[in-house]
């Protein structure tokens, strides 16, 4: 029965991997010094426990292949004739990692002990495993307050928990003393609801007792992939987030492994926690997407405004213009973050498609250009040639047109061009502003006609393995996640298949570039599909890129970003075929 404001201690069925169940490796040196690399190990002592019991040891001394000093000696007893017949470390060290495999790795001050250790591997050409490591100065510090224990020594600690063992600055003695300190700190921290290795791991300071009690809001999640949304006192949403592990994740916001003051301030408001449990990690990125533009949580940052983007996009007028607004349109570039980068991109292209910036309203059959200024002053692209009627005015739009849809690439052969001229007249910082813009134009190319490429689809279904066995599966309609299941080791998947096209989502496209979806959504899409190991169930029509988009710039680009002007050789080069082209054979 639990009580109200008390914290209630959870079952180990509820944690990640109990303390009572983990394997600890306790281990000790002595060294000829101090500098790990310079100075030798002398003595390894090991104490492997579990569940408060002392499963085995190990001990040894090791030739460091020198004379000890005489103050190590001092304080050890160890002399250099006591390890004259000693094993090397070459032969001890593969010895005690074979000891500690599996176990997690705990010591007295333990950036010293590991910091020899992983010498010793590195001058031995041992591979060193990847321990998880503990440090009992690091935890006793956390636990125990200054009054209480003003130094964290061992030999202090000893003292203080009235340990079994007196540390003897011999390597299994002090071992041996460690392990009676590390059971004394485990019951402390015990005590204030750290009960499993990730817990005790993640034990850092400034964890508020009230942010600890309320872990019992996570007693309810399960160990799925999903999204979860902390909710305040009038039941706003106050955060969302996606897990692979819901319980996992979201009880680390009540340890120490969580330090952000905002979430902490978050944790401090939450009254309850829903959560949506998912088929797979792509679902769950999708609907924390999708919950996050419905509920614009005030304690996320990113991607709360996913209409919020700017595009550019051709004016409905006789003579139309490029204009940068919020809402797209079926001849529009974009979307950007900032207002700024699209201006200075539609200034670039418009010189370059030959199309207007001057503001006056045209009306319908007069002439562009007799209230233009003069070139000098900074002319009008349009009116370079003087007056132009609504006829010789309209391949400039059409161009633009055929430029979005990568049907000519023409704007960015004549902006290289201009690159090189500058370049070669030494306007050296004309061309590289140009050089930026150009690659400015060709990023938001390239990724308006990729996304564009795969809402385009009506219907794309595909698989990929699934990290426990089996097919995770996704159906995407119009750049939209309409539905998403697995087929689990030992299940046929093509009826899981079926049934999730049959269940899947409707959806209705619009006209603008992306067909109504968001480009967030489409993104995340996109790069779950560009990964190697998934694969085309099947699709409503060939899933491709226009042969003259920005993707045949992509190696222009990436000189020109990292400070090249001289790019005729790469824009000769055909493009890489991308992961999507490798899978499907086709090609535009």
């Amino acid at each position: 029965m639990s009580v109200p404001g008390v914290p209630e201690q959870l079952r180990f069925d509820e944690l990640d991997t109990p303390l009572r169940d983990t394997t600890f490796v306790v281990v000790d040196l002595e060294t000829t010094g101090a500098r790990p690399g310079e100075d030798a190990i002398t003595e390894i002592g090991a104490v492997k426990i579990r569940g408060g019991e002392v499963i085995a040891e190990m001990a040894t001394l090791v030739d460091p292949g020198r004379s000890i000093p005489p103050h190590i000696v001092e304080i050890t007893g160890i002399t250099t004739a006591m390890v004259i017949d000693a094993p090397r470390i070459e032969r001890v060290l593969p010895a005690f990692l074979e000891f500690a495999r599996g176990a997690v790795l705990v010591a007295h001050n333990a950036p010293f002990d590991t910091g020899f250790l992983k010498a010793a591997a590195s001058a031995t050409d041992t591979p060193w495993p990847k321990f998880t490591v503990l440090c009992t100065v690091k935890l006793a510090r956390r636990v125990l307050s200054r009054d209480e224990a003003p130094s964290v020594k061992l030999s202090s600690l000893a003292r203080l928990f009235d340990v079994g063992t007196t540390p003897t600055h011999r390597a299994l003695d002090d071992a041996r003393a460690t392990v009676d300190v590390l059971h004394a700190l485990i019951a402390r921290v015990g005590n204030q609801g750290v009960h499993s290795l990730t817990e005790l791991v993640d034990y850092l300071p400034d964890v508020s007792s009230h942010q600890r009690a309320k872990r019992s809001l996570a007693g309810h999640l399960p160990h799925a992939p999903g999204v979860y949304l902390f909710r305040g006192p009038s039941d706003e949403v106050l955060y969302v987030g996606t897990a692979t592990d819901l319980r996992r994740r979201v009880r680390n916001y009540f340890t120490g492994s969580e330090t952000r003051g905002r979430m902490k301030e978050m944790v401090a408001l939450t009254t309850r926690i829903d959560h949506v449990e998912c088929a797979h990690a792509l679902e769950a990125g999708v609907r924390e997407l999708r919950l996050l533009a419905a509920h614009t949580p005030p304690y996320n940052r990113r991607s709360k405004y996913p209409k919020r983007g700017w595009w550019i996009t051709l004016t409905a007028e006789a003579f139309p213009r490029l204009s940068v607004v919020r809402t797209p349109t079926a001849d529009s570039l974009g979307p950007f973050r900032s207002r700024s980068t699209a201006v200075d991109v539609a200034d670039v292209l418009a010189e370059y498609c030959i199309l207007r910036t001057c503001t006056s309203r045209i009306p319908k059959g007069r002439e562009h250009g007799p209230h233009c200024p003069p070139r000098e002053l900074g002319r009008c692209p349009a009116s370079v040639h003087g007056r132009v009627t609504e006829d010789a005015y309209r391949p400039g739009p059409e161009l633009f047109r055929q430029f979005l849809r990568g049907l000519d690439d023409s704007p960015l052969h004549r902006m290289r061009a201009r690159v090189e001229e500058l370049a070669a007249g030494e306007l050296f910082e004309n061309a590289a502003r140009l050089r930026d813009r150009t690659a400015e134009v060709v990023l938001a190319l390239r990724r308006m006609q990729r996304l564009a490429a795969l809402t385009a689809l009506d219907q794309l279904v595909a698989a990929r393995p699934a990290a426990t066995g089996g097919w995770e599966f996704a159906v995407i309609r119009s750049g939209r996640l309409a539905s998403a299941g697995c087929a689990r080791r030992g299940i046929h998947p093509m009826p899981v298949v079926d049934a999730l096209v049959l269940t899947a989502e409707t959806v209705v496209p619009d006209a603008t570039p992306l067909r109504g979806a968001s480009p967030e959504e489409a993104g995340l899409l996109a790069r779950w599909l560009d990964q190697e190991d998934t694969r085309i169930v099947s699709a409503s029509s060939g899933w491709c890129e226009p042969a003259r988009g920005a993707g045949s710039w992509s190696e222009w680009c990436a000189l020109a970003r990292a400070g090249s002007t001289s790019t005729r050789d790469a824009e000769t080069r055909p493009p890489a075929p991308t992961s999507a082209d490798h899978r499907l054979g086709w090609r535009s």
